[in-house]
């Protein structure tokens, strides 16, 4: 690792509980383990975010997901109602001709008293520069070592780097965790979260020796008990497998990778015939989406989903998972690799 990294300090039991990793990550945001729930359209609410912060991880409540800065408010205060524990909020910036008042959704974050934000899309300095001044630890959403290195220079504290095999946008480069992980860390000074395709203690401890400092997971916690979507969606992804996510909006320049159904394929034979975005616009249109998961009705939208699906057996409580993933952790690092000698 560059001078200035950090790997994993401890790996250490504790009578009755789950074995616990501390890094720089778990330091730099009072967690107990190097676990990211990121910010998921109509999927980051108290619930889900709070299971995140009781069992030991880091939830992010997704900003725009809310209606409007005095709901996500709200939202907030219900979170803090029902964990003592850090959480955060994600506030993506998406490049829009009619774009959500970004100022207002921010101002509410910093009124709230929110200490963390996940920052995600387009050009994010001002609302990086002000969460700053009110002393708000940031985490920039990346998909390339160049976009890393220039949120470094814009003052972010961590870095997430989302790997080609990630729910929702994974850039245009196509590159995978297991290149773009290490080429982050090799250049990257501040500490690094590895996002796409990660599911159980496999995925985070190969995330470690790759050199990042924890694992972000959107798609494992969709399937799990808290997670507020309707139950036919965490069947779903329980049943699917690595060849269950379709690329959608590549001749756009805007790749989003989601679950298979009628409406996404719909959507690739519109783009393969050369249709305008105007003419699936229709299809893919948020509110469908969230009428989907919440009806249950798996192919009346796009459905965000990685290709971590096809690690997905069960649909465990958020705890049960956490659980799980450092119990995993553990018997890796000290019973495979401790058990290598030159």
């Amino acid at each position: 690792m560059p001078e200035g990294h950090h790997g994993p300090q401890s790996l250490r039991s504790r009578a009755g509980r789950t074995m616990s990793l501390r890094t720089r990550i778990t330091e730099m945001f009072g967690i107990e383990h190097p676990i990211l729930q990121g910010g998921m359209q109509w999927v980051g609410r108290a619930d889900l975010v709070s299971a995140v912060a009781n069992a030991g991880g880091l939830g992010f409540i997704t900003a725009l997901t809310q209606p409007n800065p005095e709901a996500l408010a709200r939202e907030i205060a219900r979170c803090r109602s029902m964990t003592d524990k850090p959480f955060g909020v994600n506030l993506t910036i998406l490049p829009t001709l009619s774009p959500p008042p970004y100022a207002e959704y921010r101002a509410a974050i910093i009124e709230s008293g929110v200490r963390i934000v996940e920052t995600a899309g387009y050009r994010p300095q001002e609302h990086v520069d002000d969460f700053k001044r009110h002393g708000i630890k940031v985490i920039h959403k990346c998909t390339a070592v160049r976009h890393a290195l220039s949120a470094e220079r814009m003052g972010v504290d961590a870095i997430s780097i989302d790997g080609f095999e990630c729910a929702g946008h994974p850039g245009e480069d196509d590159v995978p965790g297991l290149i773009l992980i290490p080429a982050a860390a090799d250049r990257v000074r501040i500490p690094l979260v590895a996002s796409g395709g990660f599911a159980d203690g496999r995925g985070l401890v190969a995330a470690l020796a790759l050199g990042a400092e924890g694992i972000n997971m959107g798609t494992r916690f969709l399937a799990t008990r808290e997670a507020p979507i309707h139950d036919n969606f965490k069947a779903a992804l329980v049943a699917g497998d690595e060849r269950s996510t379709e690329l959608i909006f590549r001749t756009y320049r805007n790749t989003a990778r989601v679950r298979r159904n009628a409406v996404s394929t719909e959507v690739r034979r519109l783009e393969a015939l050369g249709e305008p975005f105007e003419a699936v616009a229709p299809l893919v249109k948020g509110a469908r989406g969230r009428e989907g998961l919440e009806t249950g009705a798996t192919d009346h939208g796009v459905f965000t989903a990685g290709l971590a699906q096809a690690l997905i057996q069960d649909v465990p409580s958020v705890a049960e998972l956490i659980d799980r993933i450092m119990r995993e952790a553990a018997e890796i690092i000290g019973a495979r690799l401790g058990g290598l000698r030159s």
